[in-house]
Parts: C-alpha cells; structure tokens; sequence
C-alpha cells in the first residue's frame, strides 16, 4: 500500500526508528522515506532505520518529486492531518490521485500490542506514584496559589526534567475545578477545599492519562476513597465513583463505545446530576493523549481486545466545584483491567 503519515507519532508508530515535528513520511509499497529539513539531519541519521532521509527546505516539494519519480499513481492520506494550503499545493503538484481515509494511522494503531500495553502499564505506574509525591508535597509546602501548585506538580510529574508529560496538568481548586480543562488562577488553597488533580507521564513516548478529586483538610491525598465536609459534594464524589466502577466492571469486548458511555451516564443521571456531565466517558490512549476509541454517546466503535481507554465520568457545577475519577483500562480477555 502507498500511504503518507504527516505526524511525528505515527512515523514513530510505523517503526522508522525516528521521528519529529517538521516530517512526512511516505510509504510505497516497500519503500520507505522520510522526508524533513536540515534542523533535524543529524539525529535522524542516528535513528531511521528501513527508510530513506531525505533532507529538503521544502517538505512538499521533494514529496512531490518523490511521487513523479516513481510514477505513483495513487496514495492513502489522513485529511486530518494536512491542512488545506499544503494539501492543495501537492495536489496541484502532481498528477498523484489521493484516497482520503481520515483517522487512517489512529485505525491502525487502535489495537495495541503486548509491548504498547507494557509500555502504557510503565507509563500509567510513573504517573500513580507521581499523584502520591504530589499530594505530599502539597500537604507539606508553603505554596498556596493554584497558579503556584500547578507549577510544582508539573515539576513533580516531569521529574524536573528527566522526563515528559502527557499534556499539560490540571490543577484546579474547588469552584474553578466546575470546569473540565480548568486554567490555573490566583486562587488561594484553604482548609476544606476540593482538588482536582488531572496528569499524566510519558515512557518512551506513550501516554499515561488519570484524576483524582481530593479533599483538602490541611493534607492532600489522591486515593479513590474520600470524605467531604459537605453533603452535596460527597453525593456527587459518590455517584461520580460508582459510574466509573460501574463502566470498568461492566465493559465487555463486543460491545459498541456508546454502550460504555451509557454505564457511567445512566448512573450519574439516575442520581440527578445528569445535566452536570458534560463530556464524554473516555478517549483512547497511547502514543497520543487522545485517540481511538472514543467513549463517547455518539461513538459505534466495536470494543475489541487490546484497546486502551480511559473512564473518566464527572459532575461539574458551576460556582460550586468539579469532581472527576479517571483511570486507564486496557481490554482483556473480553473485560476491561485497569492498567
């Protein structure tokens, strides 16, 4: 098959042994060519492996003089990977027909294998005990602001620079945690506040993804387990809880992602906080933060073996606060175990 991959994950994915944010890999039957700029010359040498380097100032143009050489007549590409003043440009470069299949590399990469579920295993065990030094040093530091909590936890996950996030961290306090991708704010932590805490690590480049809501009493801690001071608060934690075990212990290979979705909604909206849901139940996890499956109401993705994806129900009031349990879960053996 002739196919081109415009992002850096999936030339990784494709085993070339390298990749980077300036690239195009192409693949013709069984040539392969990786195409960048000089930027990256060097360690890409080091790297590829079962491909061509092929070192340009112009990406587009050296793929299009790659194309006519080999008198390729067809190609698969991810529309959503290009954007139109690039697409354009090649294809009013060339006499190349291109196949549009979107989410062609994430359909690809959708099944994981033994060593992508050991990698995520590694990754999601990092992150854990990551949440544990985090909530330590919460408890002990004289760091109050959320903007100031938010800096020291991202330094805690990336172990001040041996390593990197899968995404920025969500460190959000009480009111402001009411929204899902909270930015951090000047607001001050106090006794008998909520966290929110939202993180993950990276190993060898896939993705841990988890949150934890946490009462704040003068110690923070991120076990599943909580009490809150306030009655409201704690029928929402419980109910958030009890949606996401329910869609772990109740997911089934076979069944379609909007199945699972429905196991944790039914739970929040049979509680009354139906309205305060306002995301999906979870995304895929790998080498990017989100990919397929998506858990979502809309989702008719088969459930199969070796997919990985997160539950994460939550109720989010506005002025009030935010709650959401995630986990990473890995289908086994027709069930799903959280990884």
């Amino acid at each position: 098959m002739n196919y081109i991959v415009f992002k850096d994950e999936n030339a990784l994915y494709f085993e070339c042994g390298y990749s980077c944010d300036n690239a195009i890999f192409l693949t013709l039957g069984k040539d392969r060519f990786f195409i960048t700029d000089g930027r990256y010359e060097i360690e890409a040498k080091k790297n590829i492996e079962n491909a061509q380097l092929c070192i340009t100032n112009s990406l587009i143009d050296k793929l299009v003089e790659i194309l006519k050489k080999n008198r390729v007549k067809k190609v698969v590409i991810d529309p959503i990977e290009w954007d139109i003043f690039s697409f354009n440009k090649l294809k009013d470069s060339t006499p190349t027909k291109f196949k549009f299949r979107p989410n062609f590399s994430h359909n690809k990469r959708i099944i994981k294998s033994d060593r992508e579920i050991e990698l995520l295993q590694k990754a999601v065990k990092i992150g854990s005990e990551s949440f544990k030094l985090v909530a330590k040093e919460i408890s002990k530091t004289n760091l109050v602001k959320e903007s100031e909590l938010n800096f020291l936890a991202e330094s805690i996950l990336r172990d001040f620079g041996n390593r990197d996030i899968s995404f920025e961290p969500i460190l959000a306090i009480s009111e402001n945690a009411a929204k899902p991708h909270a930015l951090p704010t000047k607001r001050e932590l106090k006794k008998g506040d909520l966290i929110l805490f939202d993180a993950g690590v990276k190993y060898k480049r896939y993705c841990s993804d988890r949150t934890r809501t946490s009462f704040y009493n003068g110690e923070a801690n991120f076990k599943i387990k909580q009490q809150f001071s306030s009655k409201k608060i704690q029928k929402a934690y419980d109910t958030v809880l009890k949606a996401h075990d329910r869609a772990i212990k109740k997911a089934r290979s076979g069944m379609k992602a909007k199945q699972i979705d429905a196991l944790a909604r039914d739970v929040i909206e049979k509680a009354g906080f139906g309205n305060y849901f306002v995301h999906s139940t979870g995304h895929g996890v790998g080498l990017d933060i989100h990919e397929m499956p998506y858990i979502s109401s809309r989702s008719d993705t088969v459930i199969e073996d070796g997919m990985v994806y997160t539950i994460e129900p939550g109720i989010y009031i506005e002025g009030e606060f935010g709650i959401r349990i995630e986990d990473m879960v890995v289908m086994q053996n027709g069930r799903a175990k959280v990884l």
